[in-house]
């Protein structure tokens, strides 16, 4: 039997590659996006032209928009909340326009699942910026890459979660609201904080979605800045893997209600920003890429890769797309898509 889900942000990278997976298996969906972000019209083009015109329902709102949203939400039996704000550098340029579109927008989002009388599940993509820069986990440094010294399976739940930048505190505003409504209201809602997620349909920038972004300024030959070090560690995480977890979540409700889980490639998907990363995309690409230094920027952790274990044992996840094969299938599709960019 088919759901009825809402998207807020679905026209977004993980919003399109979620909806044309439910879409493939005949689910009814609804997009609520402001298309502010420049790669949403293509994705929504991608879409409409991969399903039709009338297979899914679009809304052109904004989630500050608490009576719009409210309306939209209405029929939903599952809300995927991922619209907001998405990097750090902004939030510090702009900490209203932050605050507004992540920790009113999620509140406004609730708020409509709640007021709805329907139970919604409820999936807030949470990051994992609320652990803040972890300057109590002791590091040490390899040859090209920084790495915790005790946390062998990564940063857990358990980490003690410290709001660094106004982005990560716009976000954890909202992990904690999302958190809340279950305990207090009986929502049936999950928090996942999410690593780095990559992988096609990705307009990445400078700011945000760094994998996509290396990987098209390389492609089209822009200018590349690296900043601090350049072994900063991620775990990645190809979309794929991410919307398995979202779709066991649902499946496993009466087990992942009122959970948060980290979400990220883990251990065995780490990889340091440039000093790792860029000796393969050099590979892909087969030539040597110059690339400017900066200074370290405001809110960017050393290291971070996340520990899986929680949602392996209750909800049966674990990445299927390595780092390799990921890397690989997002530089095929911008080679294939360069008129895209």
């Amino acid at each position: 039997m088919s759901r009825n889900y809402l998207i807020t942000g679905g026209a977004g990278f993980i919003g399109s590659n979620y909806v044309q997976r439910l879409l493939k298996r005949g689910e009814h969906v609804t997009i609520y996006d402001n298309f502010a972000r420049a790669g949403a019209p293509r994705n929504l083009e991608w879409l409409k032209h991969e399903f039709g015109e009338n297979a899914f329902d679009v809304v052109v709102g904004d989630v500050r928009d608490a009576d719009r949203i409210a309306e939209s939400a209405r029929g939903a039996d599952v809300i995927v909340h991922l619209a907001g704000q998405v990097a750090v550098t902004t939030s510090v340029i702009n900490p209203r326009d932050d605050f507004e579109s992540n920790a009113l927008g999620t509140f406004n989002v609730l708020e409509a699942a709640r007021l709805s009388g329907r139970n919604p599940i409820f999936i807030y993509a949470s990051t994992n910026k609320v652990y803040g820069g972890m300057e109590d986990v002791e590091l040490f440094e390899e040859p090209t890459r920084w790495r915790y010294k005790d946390l062998v399976k990564g940063c857990p739940e358990s980490q003690p979660l410290d709001f660094h930048s106004p982005y990560g505190c716009s976000k954890g505003t909202g992990d904690q609201y999302v958190r809340d409504y279950a305990r207090m209201y009986g929502l049936r809602s999950i928090v996942f904080r999410q690593s780095c997620i990559y992988g096609t349909r990705q307009f990445g920038i400078e700011d945000q979605g760094w994998v996509a972004w290396f990987i098209i300024a390389a492609v089209m030959r822009r200018a590349i800045t690296i900043y601090g070090d350049g072994k900063q560690v991620r775990d990645i995480l190809y979309v794929d893997d991410l919307v398995n977890a979202y779709d066991l979540a649902i499946e496993k409700i009466d087990v992942s209600a009122g959970q948060v889980y980290n979400l990220g490639g883990g251990p065995d998907n780490v990889m340091s920003v440039w000093a790792e990363f860029g000796p393969k995309l050099e590979k892909l690409i087969g030539e040597t890429i110059k690339v400017a230094r900066g200074d370290w920027r405001p809110g960017d952790q050393r290291v971070f890769y996340a520990d899986i274990s929680k949602a392996e044992k209750e909800l049966g996840w674990t990445p299927k797309v390595n780092v390799e094969a990921g890397v690989q299938k997002l530089f095929e599709w911008v080679m294939e898509n360069r008129n895209l960019f």
